[in-house]
């Protein structure tokens, strides 16, 4: 059972708590982080969502979900980071690039350096099936393509900018 805490629209946190099974009620948040992992190369680590999942089977993303009960944004990250790639790394490795308020919850969105070959990646069963290293113009390929996850792709629109710059810049 996943557990949530609870925000208001000004991200304040509400003595509530959510279980991930419910309905959210409108009006009311949860905290979601996006980890986007880039190797010294630049390239940037996509898995592929297992063809089981309910929503976008098959299709590649980045690493992300929510933020359970008790745990800060860059705790989520970092746990979900492990958890779906088995990449191990601290909260200060996280650059954050922003956040984007959705219907149901704030979305927190870090980079992070981190190198691992594919071949050393513990992917997350019933979660990710494959991984692979692209470029940036591959990624926006792909999205054009559509075989990117629709949410990782809206979320990535406001940032690509800040993303870009990041990806080019001496800060990780």
């Amino acid at each position: 059972m996943e557990i949530w805490d609870l925000y208001n629209d000004k991200r304040q946190l509400l003595d509530k708590t959510h279980n991930r099974q419910d309905k959210m009620e409108i009006g009311k948040y949860h905290i979601a982080i996006n980890v986007w992992t880039v190797n010294d190369d630049n390239k940037i680590l996509l898995t592929l969502r297992h063809p089981n999942k309910e929503k976008y089977p098959n299709l590649w993303e980045n690493t992300g979900g929510s933020v359970l009960a008790g745990e800060t944004s860059k705790g989520g990250a970092i746990r979900e980071l492990n958890e779906e790639t088995g990449i191990v790394a601290d909260e200060s490795d996280l650059f954050f690039l922003g956040t984007r308020k959705e219907k149901t919850a704030f979305v927190d969105t870090y980079i992070i350096r981190k190198s691992p070959k594919i071949s050393e990646l513990k992917l997350q069963d019933g979660e990710t099936v494959e991984a692979q290293w692209v470029t940036l113009d591959k990624l926006d390929d792909m999205i054009k393509s559509r075989v990117i996850a629709l949410p990782v792709a809206e979320r990535l629109v406001p940032l690509r900018k800040e993303f870009e710059d990041f990806l080019y810049s001496d800060r990780i």
